[in-house]
């Protein structure tokens, strides 16, 4: 029988509805979308550089707390409020990855995100076993 095992860490925000940060199933890890919420001021980042790295150091946070890295990412979602972003956007996450191992990835613009944030991502990682 599959069994999830919830994992949430205080070093990324807490979720804001009836869902978890992720949850492993097996040897994969479900991470949900973050957004650049400051986790001192309560506020939302607005500056695409800045909230860019602030979502990306949340996800890294949510790794951590299942042992795991960016190099275990297989997936990775990306919801822009505008697209004129995009550019910006993949300059930065692209500090994250390396390209020959990056994992695959889709870009969406959507009409709005919650809180009004510019930015949400996702992940999907592959946990180590043994």
């Amino acid at each position: 029988m599959n069994k999830k095992q919830i994992i949430n860490t205080d070093k990324a925000p807490s979720p804001i509805g009836p869902y978890n940060q992720s949850i492993l199933v097996n040897d994969m890890l479900f991470v949900s979308g973050q957004i650049p919420l400051d986790l001192q001021t309560q506020e939302i980042i607005q500056d695409i550089e800045e909230a860019t790295h602030l979502v990306m150091s949340h996800l890294k946070n949510i790794l951590a707390a299942s042992h795991l890295t960016f190099e275990d990412v297989v997936k990775a979602t990306i919801f822009l409020k505008s697209m004129d972003d995009f550019a910006t956007v993949n300059a930065v996450y692209g500090q994250y990855f390396i390209e020959e191992t990056a994992p695959v990835r889709e870009t969406v613009a959507v009409k709005e995100l919650p809180k009004n944030a510019p930015i949400e991502i996702s992940l999907i990682a592959l946990a180590k076993k043994g």
